[in-house]
């Protein structure tokens, strides 16, 4: 092709398109100007020999530009390296700071030995975490006994609505607490955010083991919200808890009877979709072989901490008791369906703890009326069926 005096070369879109194509990993495309390099008006090509002469300038102006950006790399890896370092957390300084920005709740905790009563006072909290669009949250505290079914012993306050420092000044109590409780028992205490139309959202907690406490004396904390701990799933789901039962013994010298009193329910799991049941106790006195031992009391509808307040009387000889079983069990009462168990304790010769000290207390005082709380497990006692 012949080109005119004065006329601009052409490329050929064949030589726009070109690319290097070689064996092994596709080249970048180069540009055009590599292929039709421009020279600056007046100034000639370099002559081959010229080229070769500036070779060696070229070549080390290439080293040293090549070794400064490998010098300019490596500072800048270098730094950001060093504030990578200094942008993550230390472990331990991220979990105080952290417990910081959550909030800080006051209570005071007090066990009332004589009524086995745990009273938690929830007094206020301070500096919560916003959980909120607009910067606040709407909280509450909610009380959980560990180990044991958090259904069964679940408080919580009521709900105070766009704020960071909610005054509760609210007073919740576990009924039934024995001393073996206060000993084995940690009270899990949980700041949440209520949202209606989403799941409530967890702030923070802290934990309290109960042994910390003296009994009848008032004991006051201030302390810092913590991320959600772990809970052990290892127990035992045999003697889960399900609640808690005060039952009452007699044994009237008069009337050769045992005379067992069904008191009140606490904190009973619920077995309902409306998160309550509707529980019935029910006794027997095993071995039994007439068939004959079984008392039932009333139906309380729609409560988880029922009051019933009823007598049973079995007639026995006295001599005869330390061959016997008292079985309570606790159901919940459904129409149109089997009734479900909620938990059962069994009292006697065989039984141990509490169970077993309540049993000889009442054989060892004749004409007195022994009360004792106790607590139900979800384990089926001499595999009554209802």
């Amino acid at each position: 092709m012949t080109q005119r005096k004065g006329e601009k070369p052409t490329i050929s879109i064949q030589e726009h398109m070109a690319i290097d194509v070689c064996p092994g990993p596709i080249q970048p495309i180069k540009q055009i100007s590599d292929y039709f390099p421009r020279y600056p008006r007046g100034l000639p090509p370099i002559a081959p020999h010229q080229a070769g002469h500036a070779g060696p300038l070229c070549s080390a102006l290439s080293t040293s530009s090549a070794a400064a950006s490998a010098t300019a790399a490596a500072e800048t890896s270098a730094s950001l390296q060093a504030t990578k370092r200094d942008e993550e957390p230390d472990v331990e300084g991220y979990d105080s700071d952290d417990s910081t920005t959550l909030g800080t709740l006051e209570f005071s905790l007090q066990y009332d030995q004589e009524n086995n009563a745990l009273h938690c006072t929830i007094n206020k909290a301070k500096g919560l975490k916003p959980m909120d669009h607009n910067g606040l949250s709407d909280p509450y505290v909610k009380l959980h006994l560990l180990p044991g079914a958090s259904k069964a012993n679940k408080l919580r306050t009521k709900t105070l609505h766009n704020t960071l420092n909610p005054v509760w000044s609210e007073t919740l109590t576990y009924y039934g607490i024995t001393d073996e409780d206060m000993v084995r028992k940690t009270l899990r205490i949980s700041v949440c955010d209520e949202d209606k139309f989403r799941h409530n959202e967890f702030i923070g907690e802290t934990r309290i083991p109960l042994k910390k406490l003296k009994p009848n004396q008032i004991k006051n904390f201030n302390n810092c919200l913590e991320k959600q701990l772990p809970v052990n799933k290892t127990e035992d789901k045999s003697l889960e808890e399900r609640g808690r039962i005060m039952i009452s013994l007699k044994y009237n010298t008069q009337k050769s009877c045992l005379v067992v009193g069904i008191i009140r329910c606490a904190h009973l799991a619920a077995m309902d979709a409306n998160g309550f049941s509707d529980p019935y106790v029910k006794t027997y006195l095993k071995p039994d072989e007439n068939k004959k031992s079984k008392h039932k009391t009333a139906v309380k509808k729609k409560t988880l901490n029922p009051e019933f307040n009823e007598e049973f009387c079995y007639d026995i000889k006295y001599a005869d008791l330390t061959k016997k079983t008292l079985e309570v069990t606790v159901w919940d009462y459904d129409i149109g369906k089997s009734n479900d168990f909620i938990g059962g304790v069994s009292l006697g010769i065989n039984a141990n703890g509490e169970r077993l000290k309540h049993w000889f207390d009442c054989l060892k005082n004749k004409d007195k009326k022994i009360e004792r709380w106790h607590t139900l497990t979800n384990e089926l006692p001499g595999s009554l069926n209802d």
